[in-house]
């Protein structure tokens, strides 16, 4: 059991990867044919968006702060795809990634200025943000906008044999892991841990909490082209669906709301276990109500095994 606990105070997304572990075998035992080949590229492609939204979330924590509009973000993304570009004749990928994928970036950077330069309370900033993002994806699409056969139709089946869902994870794990061996990353963690200490050690705060937002605007870029691969479809009714989904993942997988500590993997593991619950749940025949319950109760948990597994840290530390 010690050996249990230390594991989980080295690496802040054990305790997500064994809830991860114990929920996928329960899947297993309540649908065996869950990880079908047949079945896999449909599961991964429901899986993306809940991984992604919860990547979009991360870099504004680790910042010290938060952003509660990344879910409505990536809806939005999802409606200005499907609803306004492709019949625009602006839905080629060649012309879509850069649009989509520069207004969510931009959107994000506008939440990192209200954060970093107004001053704004992380919460009060992004709230604001996520009812313009609601209401702008209601007025761009108020009822479904089914789409016409396009490129991200491979994103929610294979590309071959290989899924296609493992393109948009992949992407922005890839450049994470290509930020992490630069000065931003550890920049960023500063800054969570200790705005004071950060800007005294030459870190431009204010730079590095607008990136960090614009960061986490473009990964939520990417979770609306996921989303949109899935649905088919514009559905701004889910912006209000994603919007803390992000912030449970990323909690749930050991990133620390005080800022400063956790990543992406903890996020991954975290989305997971949101998805396998989701999962589990639905296959029981739970109705829905129920499941959102689940989701506040995975994010309590989550914020609970953060703080208990942070103050016994500090204990050892003081020992």
């Amino acid at each position: 059991m010690n050996r249990f606990l230390d594991l989980l105070r080295r690496h802040s997304w054990a305790f997500a990867f064994v809830l991860a572990l114990v929920l996928l075998i329960a899947n297993l035992l309540v649908s065996p044919n869950f990880l079908s080949p047949a079945r896999l590229p449909a599961t991964l492609a429901t899986l993306a968006p809940f991984v992604l939204v919860g990547f979009a979330s991360t870099p504004s924590i680790l910042s010290g702060g938060i952003d509660v509009s990344v879910g409505p973000l990536a809806t939005f993304i999802n409606c200005l795809f499907i609803a306004v570009l492709l019949p625009s004749g602006l839905g080629d990928w060649y012309a879509a990634i850069p649009i989509l994928l520069l207004t969510a970036a931009g959107i994000g950077a506008v939440t990192g200025v209200l954060v970093g330069v107004v001053r704004l309370h992380p919460v009060v900033a992004s709230t604001g943000v996520l009812f313009v993002l609601i209401g702008l994806s209601i007025t761009i699409s108020k009822s479904p906008v089914s789409a016409t056969p396009n490129w991200t139709d491979p994103l929610a089946q294979a590309f071959g044999w290989f899924p296609g869902a493992i393109v948009t994870i992949g992407v922005v794990a890839i450049a994470w892991f290509f930020l992490k061996r630069t000065a931003f990353v550890a920049n960023l963690l500063a800054t969570g841990e200790s705005d004071v200490s950060a800007y005294g050690s030459g870190v431009n705060v204010t730079a590095v909490r607008i990136l960090a937002y614009a960061l986490g605007g473009l990964f939520a870029g990417v979770a609306g082209i996921a989303l949109s691969a899935l649905l088919q479809s514009s559905q701004s009714s889910l912006a209000t669906t994603y919007a803390l989904l992000g912030l449970a993942a990323a909690v749930l997988g050991g990133t620390a709301l005080g800022g400063g500590k956790g990543g992406l993997l903890g996020t991954f593991f975290g989305a997971l276990v949101i998805f396998l619950l989701q999962q589990l749940l639905t296959a029981a025949g739970v109705q829905p109500s129920l499941i959102q319950f689940a989701y506040g109760l995975a994010l309590v948990v989550g914020v609970l095994v953060g703080a208990t597994l942070l103050s016994s840290r500090r204990v050892r530390s003081r020992a």
